[in-house]
C-alpha cells in the first residue's frame, strides 16, 4: 500500500453507506472512484463527488487503485474479482460472501499463477469485527485454564419478512444471508470441520444447522439458528466451555456481552452506545487491512473454508 490509499469503490448501495462512512474518518485515504452500472445519485466524500463509471473496466483503465471494494450482489463477486486480479494490482475486498457458490470459488483459486489470489483477496467478514465478540475471543484466550469451548449456539433474526419476495431478491434465504455471518463469527472461537446438518423452512426464511469444531484439540457442535420470521432484530450467541463450566453470552445487536459459572459473575462486556453496530465492525476490519496487518479471517484461506461449509451438502463425500 502506498502513504496515500487509492480507493475504487464498486457498488453503491446501502452496504457501501457504512464503507463509505469508515473510509472517510481515515485521512491515509482518497476515495478516487465509484462505479455502478445503475443510474446512481453521485456519492459524496468528504465534500466531493469522485469520478464515477458505469463499469469496472473503464474506471481500472482510467486509475491505478491500491485498493478495490466489491459491495455488489453476491453472485457478480466471482467475476469481478477476477478482473480486478487480472486488470490491476490492487487488493480487493469483497463484501461478505466471496462467492455464490463452490464453483465460483474454484474459478478464482484457478487464477493462482496468473495472479496473488491469497495475498490480494479478502472477504468482509465484518461480524467477526464486532467489539462483544473481539471481547469473548480475548477472554477465552487469557484463560486458557477455562479449557476447550464444547458447545455454541447461535441465534440471527432480521425482519425481513416485512419485505416479502424483496427480502429473497436480495438477500436470497436466510441461511444464504446470516449463515456466513455466523460461521465467520465461529471462526474467531474454534476451527470449523464440517456441517453435519441442514433443514430450510419457510420457503428459506428459517435455518437451522449443525456444524462441527475443534477446541484446543476436543471436537465440539455448533447450532446455528436464523429466521426472518421476527418483528425486530435479534442475535445472540452461547459459547460453553463444558470442562469448566463456564458460559459466555454475547449479545450481537446490542454489543454486549457476560461470563458466567453457575451462579458467579465472571466478566462484563458493554459499549458507550456512542457507535453504531457496522461502523463498530468495518473500523478495526479496515484498520488491519489498511495497515498491512489484515486479521486471518479477512484472508482467502478462511473465506474457502467458510465457502466449503456454507455450501455442503450434509452427509455428501
Amino acid at each position: 500500500m502506498t502513504e496515500r490509499v487509492r480507493v475504487g469503490l464498486v457498488g453503491v448501495g446501502v452496504i457501501a453507506g457504512t464503507h463509505l462512512a469508515v473510509l472517510a474518518e481515515r485521512p491515509d485515504v482518497e476515495l478516487e472512484f465509484t462505479v455502478d452500472p445503475r443510474s446512481v445519485t453521485p456519492v459524496a466524500f468528504r465534500g466531493s463527488a469522485p469520478h464515477h463509471y458505469g463499469h469496472l473496466a473503464t474506471a481500472l483503465d482510467e486509475h491505478q487503485p491500491d485498493l478495490l471494494v466489491l459491495a455488489t450482489p453476491t453472485e457478480t463477486h466471482a467475476e469481478l474479482t477476477e478482473l480486478a486480479l487480472l486488470r490491476s494490482t490492487a487488493r480487493v475486498l469483497v463484501e461478505k460472501p466471496l462467492v455464490h457458490d463452490r464453483a465460483a470459488l474454484g474459478a478464482l483459486r484457478a487464477l493462482d499463477g496468473r495472479a496473488d489470489v491469497r495475498g490480494r483477496v479478502f472477504t468482509a467478514h465484518h461480524f467477526a469485527f464486532s467489539p462483544e465478540v473481539d471481547w469473548a475471543a480475548e477472554l477465552i484466550a487469557a484463560n486458557p485454564d477455562w479449557g476447550p469451548v464444547t458447545a455454541i449456539t447461535s441465534a440471527f433474526y432480521d425482519p425481513y419478512v416485512l419485505r416479502s419476495e424483496a427480502a429473497f431478491a436480495s438477500y436470497v434465504s436466510s441461511w444464504t444471508d446470516s449463515g456466513v455471518n455466523q460461521l465467520s463469527m465461529l471462526t474467531r472461537f474454534v476451527e470449523l470441520t464440517e456441517l453435519t446438518g441442514l433443514s430450510q423452512t419457510d420457503g428459506g426464511a428459517s435455518a437451522w444447522c449443525t456444524v462441527g469444531f475443534r477446541s484446543r484439540g476436543e471436537a465440539g457442535t455448533a447450532r446455528l439458528r436464523s429466521s426472518w420470521l421476527t418483528g425486530s432484530s435479534s442475535k445472540e450467541s452461547s459459547l460453553v466451555l463444558g470442562r469448566s463450566g463456564v458460559e459466555i453470552w454475547i449479545d450481537h445487536t446490542a454489543m454486549t456481552g457476560f461470563a458466567a459459572r453457575e451462579g458467579e459473575l465472571l466478566a462484563t462486556f458493554g459499549t458507550d452506545g456512542r457507535t453504531g453496530r457496522k461502523v463498530a465492525h468495518y473500523r478495526p476490519l479496515y484498520a488491519g487491512l489498511l495497515a498491512g496487518r489484515p486479521d486471518p479471517v479477512l484472508g482467502f484461506d478462511a473465506a474457502a473454508t467458510i465457502t466449503a461449509i456454507h455450501h455442503s451438502v450434509p452427509g455428501a463425500r
